[in-house]
C-alpha cells in the first residue's frame, strides 16, 4: 500500500484546490463579498504552495522525509479545521495561504520516496503515482458538490481535515523506509548551498527546463479548454466535461504505457519519443484551428498531445531526480516551484494574444513543445561534448 499512500499524500493539493470550487458562490454570499474575491484564494493557495516547497525541500534533505510528512499532515489538518470556522473573507484567505504552505511539507518529499523505492526505474514509480493522483482533480468537484448536498461549505474543509488526519495515522503506522533512519542519506549542506548544488549539477538545467515548458503547455490547455470548447466551438457543458475527461484519460493511459516500457527503453528515450509525438500533434492542432475545421479535429489532435505531455513530464522529472542522492527534496522544490510559476503565466499570455479563436492556445502549446525539443537537442550536444572532452 506504499504507492497508494504516497499518491494519497500528494492528492491533498488537488483536493484542496478543487473540492471547494462548487461552493465558491456560497462562500461569497456567506462572507458578504463577491465571487472574484473568493477566486483570489486559488492564486493565494498556489503562491503558498510554491513558497512552502521552496522552504521545506532543503529542510527535508537535512532532517529526513518522514518528519516533514508528519508536520505537513498535522498542519494541513489543523488549518483545514480552522478554515471551516472562518468568519471573514480575510481570515479565509490567510488560512488558505497557510494551508498550502504547510501542506507542501508533506508533498515535497514524495518524489524522493519514489526514487528510493524504484531506483533506476524512478520514472516507472512516478507514472504509477501520477496515474493514481490524476483521479483526485477528476472526482474532487463531484465530492464537493455531494458534500454541499449534505451540509454547507464548512463541511468541505472539515472533510479535508479528516482526510489529512486519517493519512497521518496511516503514515505513523505504515510508512517505514530505510532513509528515515539512515543518517548517511541526509544532506549537510545549508539552505542556499542545497539550491546551488541543484542548479550547478551537470545535465540538470535543460531537463528542468523541459519539465517546466511541458507543464506550461499543460497549463495552457487547462486555462483555455473551457473557452475553446464552450465559446469558440459553442459546445454545452456536458459535452465539454466528456471531452475534458477524455484528455485526462489520455494522460492516464500514457502513464500506464510509460510504467510498462520505461524500464526497457529508459527515461531519456521516452522523453525524446514523447517530444517527437507531441510536436507532430501540436503542429496538427495549430493547422486544424488555422483552417477553422470542426471541433472533432481539435479533439483528435489533443488526445495524443496530452498523452505525450504526460510521458514527457514524468520522464523529465525522473531524469532530474536521478542526478541527486541527498538533495531530492531541494530538486523537487525547484521543479515544483518553477512549474507553478511558469504555469501561472499561461493565463496572462493567452489573454494578451486573445483573438476569439483557438489559434493562440494551440500556438503557445506548440512553441512550448518546440522549446522542449530544442532543450533536448542541446542536451544531447552537451553530453557528447563532455564525453569527448573527458576522453
Amino acid at each position: 500500500m506504499l504507492l497508494p499512500m504516497l499518491a494519497a499524500i500528494v492528492a491533498i493539493t488537488p483536493l484542496a484546490i478543487d473540492m471547494y470550487l462548487p461552493a465558491m458562490s456560497t462562500l461569497a454570499k456567506g462572507f458578504g463579498t463577491d465571487v472574484t474575491m473568493v477566486q483570489q484564494s486559488l492564486s493565494i493557495y498556489l503562491a503558498g504552495y510554491a513558497l512552502g516547497m521552496l522552504t521545506f525541500g532543503p529542510i527535508a534533505d537535512r532532517v529526513g522525509r518522514k518528519p516533514l510528512v508528519i508536520t505537513g499532515l498535522i498542519g494541513f489538518s489543523v488549518i483545514s479545521l480552522l478554515l471551516g470556522f472562518s468568519q471573514t473573507i480575510e481570515q479565509f484567505l490567510i488560512l488558505r495561504f497557510l494551508q498550502a504552505f504547510i501542506g507542501a511539507a508533506a508533498t515535497v518529499v514524495v518524489p524522493g520516496y519514489i526514487k528510493e523505492i524504484y531506483g533506476d526505474n524512478t520514472a516507472k514509480g512516478m507514472s504509477y503515482v501520477s496515474l493514481i493522483m490524476m483521479l483526485a482533480p477528476l472526482i474532487a468537484p463531484t465530492i464537493g458538490s455531494f458534500i454541499l448536498e449534505l451540509g454547507d461549505w464548512h463541511l468541505i474543509f472539515f472533510v479535508l481535515s479528516f482526510y489529512a488526519a486519517l493519512l497521518l495515522i496511516i503514515v505513523l503506522t505504515k510508512l517505514k523506509m530505510p532513509s528515515d533512519t539512515d543518517l548517511e542519506q541526509r544532506s549537510q549542506k545549508s539552505f542556499f548551498r542545497s539550491y546551488y548544488t541543484v542548479f550547478s549539477r551537470q545535465g540538470v538545467k535543460l531537463h528542468i527546463t523541459s519539465g517546466v515548458l511541458t507543464s506550461f503547455a499543460f497549463f495552457c490547455y487547462l486555462t483555455a479548454s473551457p473557452f475553446v470548447y464552450m465559446e469558440v466551438f459553442e459546445l454545452d457543458k456536458s459535452l465539454f466535461a466528456i471531452l475534458f475527461s477524455s484528455n485526462v484519460g489520455a494522460l492516464m493511459l500514457a502513464n500506464i504505457v510509460n510504467s510498462r516500457i520505461v524500464s526497457r527503453y529508459g527515461s531519456k528515450r521516452m522523453l525524446h519519443v514523447g517530444t517527437f509525438f507531441a510536436t507532430i500533434a501540436a503542429i496538427g492542432l495549430v493547422l486544424v484551428n488555422v483552417f477553422d475545421l470542426s471541433y472533432h479535429f481539435t479533439v483528435i489532435m489533443l488526445i495524443p498531445l496530452m498523452g505525450a505531455l504526460g510521458i514527457m513530464s514524468v520522464n523529465a522529472d525522473a531524469i532530474v531526480l536521478m542526478k541527486f542522492k541527498q538533495e531530492t527534496g531541494t530538486a523537487t522544490a525547484v521543479i515544483g516551484t518553477l512549474r507553478f510559476g511558469f504555469g501561472a503565466t499561461a493565463g496572462p499570455l493567452l489573454a494578451y494574444f486573445y483573438t476569439g479563436t483557438a489559434v493562440p492556445f494551440a500556438s503557445l502549446m506548440l512553441v512550448a513543445i518546440l522549446m522542449v525539443a530544442a532543450c533536448q537537442i542541446l542536451q544531447n550536444y552537451q553530453s557528447k561534448y563532455h564525453t569527448l572532452t573527458d576522453n
